[in-house]
């Protein structure tokens, strides 16, 4: 059945490419702190154990609710390993270490590059396609990433 929301083919089908890319920095930040809580070593172990946890129990919460957003725009979300290397603005793990301060100053990385990308699209999808349904929730994705850079720029000091 043909969605009918307001908003018309062609914009609903770039909204959805440029929400698919956002899913895969999601997907792909998601997969690296689960990688930062089971592999972090040193002193303050278990406390970052902890905090990547509640770190990756958060992005899972994103991750679903931004590949929801695509269905409810009526098309269908990439859920492969494959198209989310292909979509995503980062990179598979860098640091070479498993020190907390290693894996925190490379999510660190990643969240400002997802705060950047989603400052981008926020006015576009307001005012290029008319969904500012999407430009809201974008807009709270990038407090939440913001809030959460915060949070790991603090381990830094």
């Amino acid at each position: 059945m043909k969605t009918n929301i307001g908003i018309s083919d062609e914009n609903r089908q770039a909204i959805a490419d440029a929400l698919a890319k956002i899913l895969a920095d999601e997907y792909v930040l998601y997969t690296k702190t689960r990688n930062a809580h089971w592999n972090v070593e040193g002193p303050d172990f278990y406390d970052k154990h902890k905090f990547f946890e509640g770190q990756y129990e958060q992005l899972a919460t994103v991750v679903d609710s931004v590949a929801e957003r695509i269905r409810t725009l009526g098309h269908y979300a990439p859920a492969t390993l494959k198209e989310f290397l292909e979509l995503t603005h980062l990179t598979e793990r860098e640091q070479n270490d498993n020190s907390a301060q290693g894996f925190i100053k490379e999510l660190l990385q990643d969240h400002e590059t997802i705060c950047i990308h989603l400052r981008e699209v926020i006015t576009p999808f307001a005012e290029t396609y008319q969904d500012l349904g999407t430009s809201d929730f974008v807009t709270g994705l990038l407090e939440e990433h913001e809030k959460t850079a915060w949070f790991l720029r603090a381990h830094l000091k």
